[in-house]
């Protein structure tokens, strides 16, 4: 976790700004129902920031005290639904009253209403931040037969950049992934890297004891959006190639656009019924600790804070390694690790791990310990505040 550069690293907070506990405003399109994961992040840091002692208001759709209405974009609205998102409508009102008094405003998307908040933030001379949490890639993964028109991703990120991160005083991005993706598109801003973390309820299952297998049928959970770049048909088809192909049963928790086409896919290929769908965040952790062996076949991933969340419930990963995805950091061994793209290696990976259970107990315990020691929600927050303790100053400094 490294910053832009020696200025942009946080500092700490008695170095930059008082200790006195911070009012922040959270500015997200849709809170929802927690089914999509930039709202998710938003309400957990939320949480932890009150726990640690700080103020936070909530501006966007379904937020308590400062709730904004949907913004309706024909086609496109319909489309990011199916994904748990939703744009919201703008209003000078709304921000005017949710940002009097505060000491930081923070923006998660760089959408109409994430830069409005921040034209309303600087009318006010407040600092502004923001996080980097659409990857441009995944943008284009649901962009249709534009996806294959050369240099569009080079063109979302000089959007996004000219739309919002060429105007605030520093961008979060979860992993030193996205950093150099930032980076390498021209992104000056100072950046700062810290995981989004995971909550404390997701909580190591018991693992079995020695070479114990794992009961039949073996239960493989892949968590995530349902949308092409988390290529979840690559699972599906290396599952049916497997060896234990007949007693492996498959749950894939998410929601999106191709939900359909992937329950016809597994109808067709797998040998027991599988289970793909939404989950509410609520039934994750036990969801999760019900599982054996946790897969994520994604192409393009900031972070993948459902992989950290798996490993948090002890459960051994199997991640595809590809150059558009920061969630290849998190393997830990070889056999958690496949080249993107090639079937037969996940396969194998998968079989491998079925025949070894004392690895699998015992690796399982592993990933626990070490997401615990790494990406808990608590230090992520923790030098969250201290990135804008560090920004307040400056701007302070630089008003004088």
């Amino acid at each position: 976790m490294e910053a832009h550069n020696e200025a942009a690293s946080p500092q700490s907070a008695s170095d930059n700004a008082t200790d006195r506990p911070l009012t922040i405003a959270l500015v997200v399109d849709t809170f929802g129902n927690r089914g999509n994961g930039t709202s998710n992040s938003a309400l957990q840091w939320a949480q932890e920031l009150e726990r640690q002692g700080h103020k936070v208001r909530l501006v966007g759709i379904n937020a308590p005290e400062y709730p904004a209405r949907e913004n309706h974009i024909p086609l496109v609205s319909w489309i990011s639904a199916k994904q748990q998102m939703h744009f919201a409508q703008p209003s000078a009102t709304l921000f005017d009253r949710a940002f009097d008094g505060v000491d930081v405003v923070h923006i998660y998307t760089p959408f109409k209403f994430g830069r409005h908040a921040m034209a309303a933030a600087r009318a006010k001379g407040l600092p502004v931040t923001a996080g980097f949490h659409v990857q441009p890639e995944n943008v284009m993964y649901s962009a249709g037969p534009a996806r294959w028109i050369p240099g569009m991703d080079r063109f979302i990120y000089w959007l996004f950049r000219r739309w919002l991160y060429s105007r605030v005083d520093a961008i979060h991005v979860p992993t030193n992934l996205g950093k150099q993706l930032l980076l390498d598109h021209g992104y000056a801003k100072p950046i700062f890297v810290i995981s989004n973390g995971y909550a404390p309820r997701f909580i190591p299952k018991e693992q079995r004891k020695g070479d114990a297998a794992p009961q039949i049928p073996v239960r493989i959970i892949a968590s995530g959006r349902l949308s092409n770049e988390k290529n979840h048909v690559e699972l599906i088809e290396a599952i049916c190639r497997c060896a234990h192909a007949d007693d492996i049963h498959l749950t894939i928790a998410g929601t999106g656009p191709i939900r359909n086409k992937l329950v016809r896919f597994a109808k067709r290929k797998l040998k027991r019924p599988a289970s793909i769908g939404f989950h509410k965040n609520s039934t994750m952790p036990q969801l999760l600790r019900s599982a054996d062996l946790l897969v994520h076949p994604s192409i393009a991933d900031l972070e993948s804070v459902s992989v950290i969340e798996g490993m948090a419930s002890g459960l051994v990963p199997v991640i595809a390694d590809s150059k558009l995805s920061a969630a290849g950091q998190f393997s830990l061994c070889p056999q958690s690790s496949y080249p993107v793209g090639d079937v037969d290696a996940l396969a194998e990976r998968i079989d491998w791990w079925i025949d070894h259970p004392r690895e699998l107990n015992t690796w399982g315990d592993t990933y626990a310990r070490h997401t615990k020691d790494t990406y808990s929600v608590e230090e992520s927050v923790r030098r969250f505040v201290e990135m804008e303790r560090q920004i307040i100053s400056d701007h302070t400094v630089s008003s004088r």
